[in-house]
């Protein structure tokens, strides 16, 4: 099979969708590789790097889809992108389908496989292919919070650790799963006072045993959301429903109890946000004001840590991307129903239930695309 990496072109996007390592291993197992100039610089990979795993440099976007059986990327297609997906074709990419109608239509007239990170499945039922961006998006969340805070940002002008004699901001996260996991270890690292709300008590208690003092669980029923949220200094949204758009469990009314200059992160925005008052922003122009709160929703934040985030993304993603290449999409999809749980369009038909819900589409069971 011939797997073709074009560079990355959403906003301030510096990821890169194969390391020379996930090349190399592809062209180890009889595979050809094509890589779009210039593609790995933002994560520190030169095209000799990639000519020396066995890959084959092309000069532009357009030669690598139109050779490539497979896409591998880091984000959802853009709308030039699209335009040069064709059926057969594979994509292995995040897609967040579920708050773009556009690139879900578009994809469906492509006639493309597409395959997107954020639903392949795991044993545990976790998501592995987005558990490393998750890791990052999280730990990154209280670093541009507290930024986001300075006053010279419009924030309150509040030290997340406060100083002797001065107390520490507070700051909420709303959601325990990975993001919130991380997002809380870091805020307490940094020596805010932080309280995670969420409404699995299992959950709530492997926090409690596992990080015990570091800071406080409480259930997230909707008065204890609306009490915490009017309290804090930084909240941080990292609620997630595998391929669904994000819930919006803070409404524009809530802000005017905030405290003014207030933060709010995002994290959720790649689904659509859980905030009212979400839309999403780049790392160029990452906060915007609504209400005297400060809202950072930048889509891909882990971009900004781009070489970490790749190598992250690469280890999780390269051995399903072998599997598809080795196998084809339909062997390797029957053999493993998590990578089968990716599936999300088909020859025209949507295949991912979630989306479908959100967007109004009728979907074809994944399995029954299998047989298409």
């Amino acid at each position: 099979m011939k797997i073709g990496c074009p560079k990355e072109i959403k906003p301030q996007e510096f990821r890169v969708g194969m390391t020379p390592t996930a090349a190399r291993e592809a062209v180890a197992h009889g595979h050809e590789v094509v890589v779009e100039t210039k593609a790995g610089m933002g994560a520190g990979f030169t095209d000799a790097d990639y000519i020396a795993a066995g890959a084959k440099i092309l000069d532009t976007a357009e030669e690598v889809f139109a050779q490539a059986d497979m896409i591998v990327k880091v984000k959802e297609p853009q709308a030039v992108e699209r335009r040069r997906l064709r059926e057969g074709q594979i994509l292995f990419t995040y897609l967040h389908l579920a708050p773009d109608p556009e690139q879900t239509k578009d994809l469906l007239a492509s006639g493309v496989t597409a395959i997107a990170y954020e639903t392949v499945t795991d044993r545990s039922g976790g998501l592995p292919l987005l558990a490393p961006m998750s890791e990052v998006a999280g730990r990154l969340a209280p670093q541009v919070g507290a930024w986001t805070l300075q006053k010279a940002n419009g924030g309150r002008g509040v030290l997340l650790g406060g100083v002797p004699g001065v107390a520490p901001a507070k700051v909420v996260v709303i959601g325990g799963g990975v993001v919130g996991t991380h997002a809380a270890r870091i805020a307490a690292g940094m020596g805010a006072d932080v309280t995670v709300l969420d409404r699995s008590l299992p959950r709530l208690r492997y926090l409690d045993d596992v990080f015990g003092r570091d800071f406080k669980t409480i259930y997230a029923t909707e008065g204890n959301t609306a009490e915490l949220v009017q309290e804090a200094d930084m909240v941080i949204g990292a609620v997630l429903i595998p391929g669904a758009a994000a819930p919006k469990l803070v409404k524009r009314s809530q802000l005017r109890d905030m405290k003014p200059g207030a933060a709010i992160v995002d994290v959720a925005i790649d689904q659509g946000g859980c905030f009212e008052t979400s839309r999403p922003t780049t790392h160029q122009d990452p906060i915007y004001e609504v209400d005297g709160i400060m809202h950072y929703c930048v889509a891909n934040m882990p971009g900004a840590v781009a070489r970490t985030s790749t190598l992250a993304l690469g280890n999780a993603t390269m051995p399903f991307m072998l599997a598809l290449a080795d196998k084809g999409w339909k062997k390797a999809c029957e053999e493993d129903e998590h990578l089968l749980n990716g599936l999300n369009v088909h020859a025209g038909r949507l295949t991912y239930y979630a989306v479908g819900k959100a967007l109004g589409i009728d979907v074809l069971a994944p399995h029954l695309a299998l047989k298409v």
